[in-house]
């Protein structure tokens, strides 16, 4: 072992670009962690994209900690791996040139029960994992790959036809309409096998073994952390949501890059997840799901945990293919609020703005402030709330009339209030912006302004108080630039 002045100059740039920061929110933290340093090479490990590196990689993680804590190395070569386990005090550096990449072999990644304050699932054990952890971090030039491709299934249309006749030429499944390709018979008959043991409410892995290849794990996924750092490195190729920070309070994520193909299932960049204090900064997404998405659990287990994302800054991000370029939603059943998003950049996602709920999660999402954001070529709508995810709304149903079915309002009825969205830009989409309420709890007090949307369609709005537009225009729009159903206290006017 050797020793060096902190993260190799990292950790003093994260605390000169947190002290920038402090003018926002003054209450993120950074990870501090001790000067000792080990090698992997000179650990045991060897970078051959041969030989498996989990046992030196944990075993040189396990050192460090009972040290006190510390930097492991990943020097430039191509590192195979299964599962790593991170440890409090321990940074993990990737220099330029090395590759990380986790085993193909679900069965290298063990099935182990997954508890979330007390709410707990079987699920497959992350490629990179750190539970209660203290003082942690991913940092460095390198590159980790997940091995994703082995796990996900892949939809027909998502691919061309010569990926497409590949794929099948490779082996693997197709389900009985022939539209989705699995890679085992075991993973496509584990989706109903795994349901059926969720509802029996079983907590054995044991149960689960024969599902266990369509348990695909999230690729990074670190719960109740305190002081948590990812920064510089490029993640790709994931078997589920690409990084997903749970219970954690005082997240960094800067200067990221996340590349995943369009076609891969449930890709997600980024899902922060009943995470206080965090800061998402200069990152860059390229996926097949959501980009930027916050959640806070889904449905009862969510309520339960109670537990919100909140105080988040977002900022100086890129967002290139994904479903949405800034997503809260749809699993937002513990609340979301107080999130600044400011100064980015979405090009050629599905929807820009994105807000997703259905009836039954329940949850508040407010006090959402959004600034200079400038989008290019959206495949949907620029701006878009969806309180129907999933289900099909009254602006969709022809007869327009909710009437019939307006539930009461519970603890599981959504609820999106307070927010506020000024001075973005979009030039091409199809529709500008759509605000979907529901009836027996409209969205209240959304106010645009300084607005600019290029799109084939204009503004829809149901079931919404106090919506108010400010210097909002919408160019190239249909003959009814405004469609309005079930409205109040509003203000609607677009420049001429």
């Amino acid at each position: 072992m050797t020793t060096s002045t902190g993260l190799r100059g990292l950790l003093a740039l994260t605390l000169m670009g947190c002290s920038a920061y402090a003018e926002v929110n003054p209450r993120v933290d950074v990870p501090v962690i001790p000067a000792t340093t080990v090698n992997l090479a000179e650990a045991g490990g060897v970078g051959d994209g041969v030989t498996l590196n989990t046992g030196a990689i944990n075993v040189a993680i396990g050192l460090l900690a009972q040290k006190g804590g510390g930097e492991l190395v990943i020097p430039p070569g191509l590192w195979l791996t299964g599962p790593i386990r991170l440890a409090s005090h321990i940074n993990l550096h990737l220099e330029r040139g090395a590759l990380l990449k986790f085993s193909r072999d679900f069965k290298d990644y063990p099935l182990t029960v997954i508890n979330l304050k007390g709410e707990q699932e079987v699920d497959s054990l992350s490629p990179i994992s750190g539970v209660d952890l203290e003082d942690v971090a991913i940092t460095g030039e390198g590159i980790i790959d997940g091995g994703g491709d082995a796990w996900r299934p892949l939809k027909k249309d998502k691919v061309g036809a010569g990926e497409w006749k590949k794929l099948l030429e490779s082996g693997g499944v197709l389900d009985a309409k022939g539209g989705t390709w699995w890679p085992s018979q075991a993973a496509m008959a584990g989706e109903k096998l795994a349901e059926q043991l969720r509802q029996r409410g079983s907590l054995k892995p044991a149960d689960y073994e024969p599902a266990h290849a369509f348990l695909r794990p999230k690729m990074l996924r670190l719960i109740h952390c305190r002081r948590v750092l990812l920064q510089d490195f490029t993640i790709e190729n994931p078997p589920n949501w690409t990084m997903n920070p749970v219970l954690c309070e005082n997240v960094s994520i800067l200067n990221v890059t996340v590349r995943n193909l369009p076609s891969a299932q449930n890709s997600d960049a980024l899902d922060l997840e009943s995470c206080r204090h965090a800061i998402i900064r200069g990152c860059t997404f390229d996926v097949g799901d959501d980009g930027i998405c916050l959640k806070s659990g889904k449905d009862a287990a969510g309520r339960r945990i109670g537990v919100p994302t909140e105080n988040v800054l977002v900022e100086n991000c890129v967002v290139y293919h994904a479903h949405g370029g800034f997503t809260i939603g749809s699993e937002m059943s513990g609340g979301v609020r107080d999130v600044r998003v400011n100064n980015c950049l979405f090009l050629g996602t599905e929807v820009g703005l994105r807000f997703k709920s259905t009836r039954g999660r329940g949850g508040v999402v407010e006090d959402i402030d959004i600034h200079n954001v400038r989008m290019a070529d959206i495949l949907g709508d620029a701006i878009n709330f969806n309180l129907y995810y999933g289900g099909k709304s009254s602006l969709e149903d022809a007869s327009g009339d909710a009437s019939e079915a307006v539930p009461p309002v519970t603890e599981e009825t959504p609820q999106f209030r307070n927010i506020h969205i000024e001075n973005v830009t979009c030039r091409g989409a199809q529709k500008a912006i759509v605000l979907q309420g529901l009836p027996e709890m409209p969205l209240h007090n959304i106010d645009l302004k300084n607005v600019s949307i290029s799109a084939k369609a204009g503004v829809f709005v149901t079931d919404a108080e106090g919506i108010h537009f400010e210097n909002v225009e919408v160019k190239q729009a249909s003959a009814t630039p405004v469609h309005e159903l079930r409205v109040k206290d509003s203000t609607l006017t677009l420049i001429p």
